[in-house]
C-alpha cells in the first residue's frame, strides 16, 4: 500500500476525512466480500476457498464527507511455502500503513489460534490507531446464549487498560457482508476515526489496479470456482497479451501456471472441456467489468513448485524485486 497516492490535494470541503483502512483477518472471513459490497462492483475476487486473496488490494470509496481507502489483505494463516509467507507479511505490514484497522472475524465460530495471532499483532503494531472488530456472518443462526459467548470471546482479544502498552481505541459491530447488514453503521464508525484530509483520488475512481491485473484475477477466480482440493491453490495467472482494438474489442492471452503435470491435466479436463468452461465464464466476467466484447485465449503451463521459488514469485508479480 502506498501512503502517497498519485492524486493529492484534490478539492474537498472543510472537515473532510480521508485515510487508509486495513481490512485484516484470517482466510475466508469475508474481507473481499465487504470491499466489493462497499464499492458496488468486483475489485477483489471471492470464493469459498481460503487464501483466495494473495496481494493487498486498494478499494476507493468516496462519500461527500470522506474518502475511505480500503486495503483488502490476504488472510493471515500459518504459511507452508514462500507464497504463504509473502501473503502473511503483506497482510501484517498493512497495519503499519493504516490510519485505522477493521479486524474481521467469523461470528459463527469461536476464536481460533489465527484470530489470536492477529489480535496479538494488532496489539503490538497498531499503536493508537483505532481498531474496529467486525463480527461478520451475523446472518448465521446462533442461539442467544451462544451468540453472547462468541461476542464476548472475540471482545476478550482486545487489549485492556492493564496491559503493558497503552491500548489502541477498539470498537466493535456485528454485520453480514453478504446481506449488506450494518454496513452503513460500520462505515460511519470508520469515517468517524479517520483524520481530516483531502481527496487523494478522483471521486469516480474505485481502485488503483490496472484492468489487465483484474482480468488475471477474474480468470483465477474461475479456476477456484471450478476446481476442488489443492489444485486451485497451486494456480497463478499471467497476462501475456492485452490489446484494446480500434473496433472496441479487447483481445487477451493468458497463461495459467500449475505446479504438477497431473494438475495441468485436471485443469484442462477431458477433451479440454474444463478449460473451455473456465475460459467462457472468465470471459463473461471480464466483459462485464470492461463493458466490451472480449476474446480470451488460455493456455496451461507447469512451473514446478513455483510457490516456493523466489524467482518465480518475483516473475509472477507476488514479490517486488527491491
Amino acid at each position: 500500500m502506498n501512503s502517497s497516492p498519485s492524486f493529492t490535494n484534490l478539492d474537498s470541503a472543510p472537515g473532510h476525512r480521508s485515510g487508509f483502512v486495513a481490512v485484516i483477518g484470517k482466510p475466508n472471513v469475508g474481507k473481499s466480500t465487504l470491499l466489493n459490497a462497499y464499492l458496488g462492483q468486483k475489485v477483489s475476487i471471492v470464493s469459498s476457498k481460503p487464501q483466495t486473496t494473495r496481494t493487498r488490494i486498494l478499494g476507493i470509496l468516496t462519500r461527500p464527507n470522506a474518502q475511505v481507502l480500503f486495503v483488502d489483505t490476504p488472510g493471515i494463516h500459518s504459511p507452508k511455502h514462500s507464497l504463504g509467507r509473502y501473503m502473511v507479511d503483506a497482510a501484517i505490514s498493512a497495519i503499519d500503513d493504516a490510519d485505522a484497522v477493521v479486524f474481521m472475524v467469523d461470528l459463527s465460530e469461536l476464536p481460533d489460534d489465527d484470530d489470536r495471532r492477529i489480535a496479538h499483532a494488532l496489539r503490538d503494531r497498531s499503536d493508537n490507531r483505532s481498531v474496529i472488530l467486525a463480527l461478520n456472518k451475523m446472518d448465521r443462526r446462533l442461539e442467544p446464549a451462544e451468540l453472547q459467548a462468541h461476542v464476548e470471546a472475540y471482545w476478550a482479544l482486545a487489549p485492556t487498560p492493564e496491559g503493558e502498552q497503552p491500548p489502541a481505541p477498539w470498537d466493535w459491530i456485528m454485520l453480514s457482508a453478504t446481506q449488506a447488514k450494518n454496513l452503513e453503521e460500520l462505515l460511519d464508525k470508520i469515517i468517524a476515526v479517520l483524520p481530516e484530509g483531502p481527496l487523494y483520488y478522483p471521486p469516480d475512481q474505485v481502485t488503483d489496479r490496472q484492468e489487465r491485473d483484474i482480468a488475471a484475477e477474474l480468470i483465477r477466480e474461475q479456476v477456484l470456482l471450478h476446481l476442488r482440493q489443492e489444485v486451485p491453490h497451486s494456480v497463478a495467472v499471467a497476462i501475456e497479451q492485452y490489446d484494446e482494438r480500434t473496433n472496441g474489442t479487447v483481445h487477451i492471452a493468458a497463461t495459467i501456471y500449475v505446479e504438477r503435470d497431473s494438475q495441468k491435466g485436471i485443469l484442462i479436463g477431458s477433451g479440454g472441456r474444463r478449460l473451455k468452461q473456465i475460459g467462457a465464464d472468465a470471459r463473461h466476467e471480464i466483459q462485464r467489468m470492461l463493458d466490451a466484447r472480449v476474446f480470451l485465449e488460455l493456455r496451461v503451463k507447469v512451473r514446478k513448485d513455483w510457490r516456493s521459488d523466489e524467482r518465480e514469485l518475483k516473475r509472477l508479480g507476488y514479490v517486488n524485486e527491491a
